[in-house]
């Protein structure tokens, strides 16, 4: 075989393997879309006004179950109306609000009728960087919009609202497939079709964020499926992360604490006896070396039990006991 011959040959291989891979990834995203799409439902919602319902906005939701119940953007549904959901099949009916929890961008709704297809929930904590994921949903009132990119991180944290309450959504999915404003509320999946995570922000051109579908926004849709909210636990404490002093150290066997640099009045921390400035080691047992530690601790079980704090103020340790209460709009 001649020389250009066999260059001939090399390069109509790779071609042909450059055109197999790209079956496979186009037959991967179709595989997903058409699994999915039956299942992601377009929002718009409405608001009842003197001269009617009126558009309040759009965007997008996965099915749970097939008697109704999906799952959206808190920010998607603000407010105690309701709207009407569009799908594939061509059908619109109508929803109403059961529960939202802007500290998770979360939220439930319930359309009039059933028998729709539900999705299948995957872990996002299984995801790794540079994973296949496919985000389906309905930008600007459109059906059925698919995009496709990869993981582009893992662990993101993303500040959420209600009222006065700060809270950040841990372990967000960054993407870079495609999200539009009308994307919020669907779905991102794998390439399995299993969804990961439920599209909540655009964070710049090409670049889109989720709240991950994990064991803990299980529990959040889970308590706003069956009883409209979610209940969590209170200190009343703001504070961040910083180096403990060397003696702190040696004592504890670590290295960061959480120092505390307000106590709301009034609050669980401040019956408790915390005060600004001190370093908050442990809780309950466990280690605390972030704010998002501590939050995470904050649970509906733990509300009105006991939990002991080891603190280290003024170059001595003290143990505290604090009560956890349930937080609620007077904390707003």
């Amino acid at each position: 075989m001649s020389v250009s011959n066999l260059e001939a040959a090399v390069t109509d291989s790779q071609t042909r393997a450059e055109a197999e891979a790209m079956d496979a990834y186009s037959n991967s995203v179709v595989g997903v879309a058409e699994r999915l799409a039956p299942a992601v439902a377009s929002l718009r919602v409405q608001q009842r006004t003197r001269r009617g319902r009126m558009p309040a906005g759009a965007g997008s939701g996965v099915v749970l179950t097939h008697d109704g119940f999906i799952l959206t953007s808190a920010h998607v549904v603000s407010g105690p109306g309701g709207g009407r959901a569009a799908f594939t099949d061509g059908r619109e009916l109508r929803f109403t609000v059961v529960g939202s929890d802007p500290l998770s961008d979360l939220a439930i709704v319930r359309t009039e009728d059933g028998d729709l297809t539900p999705a299948e929930l995957g872990d996002a904590d299984e995801l790794r960087v540079g994973q296949l994921v496919v985000a389906i949903g309905n930008p600007h009132g459109l059906e059925g919009s698919v995009t496709a990119g990869v993981v582009s991180a893992l662990g993101r944290a993303l500040p959420a609202q209600a009222g006065r309450r700060a809270r950040i959504i841990d372990n967000v999915i960054q993407t870079d497939a495609a999200l539009n404003p009308g994307n919020s509320g669907g779905a991102l999946a794998d390439s399995r079709g299993n969804v990961v995570g439920i599209n909540t922000a655009v964070a710049g051109i090409g670049l889109g964020l989720a709240v991950p579908i994990n064991e803990t926004t299980r529990k959040i849709i889970g308590a706003l499926m069956s009883e409209g909210r979610v209940r969590r636990a209170y200190l009343g404490i703001a504070g961040g992360p910083r180096p403990l002093p060397p003696r702190a150290r040696s004592l504890f066997g670590k290295r960061i604490g959480v120092e505390v640099v307000e106590v709301v009045s009034g609050s669980p921390a401040d019956r408790g006896g915390v005060r600004e400035g001190d370093l908050i080691v442990e809780v309950d047992g466990r280690s605390i070396e972030s704010a998002a530690d501590l939050q995470r601790m904050m649970v509906a079980e733990l509300i009105g039990t006991p939990v002991r704090a080891r603190v280290w103020r003024a170059g001595s340790e003290l143990e505290l006991r604090l009560v956890p209460e349930e937080l609620g709009e007077r904390d707003a």
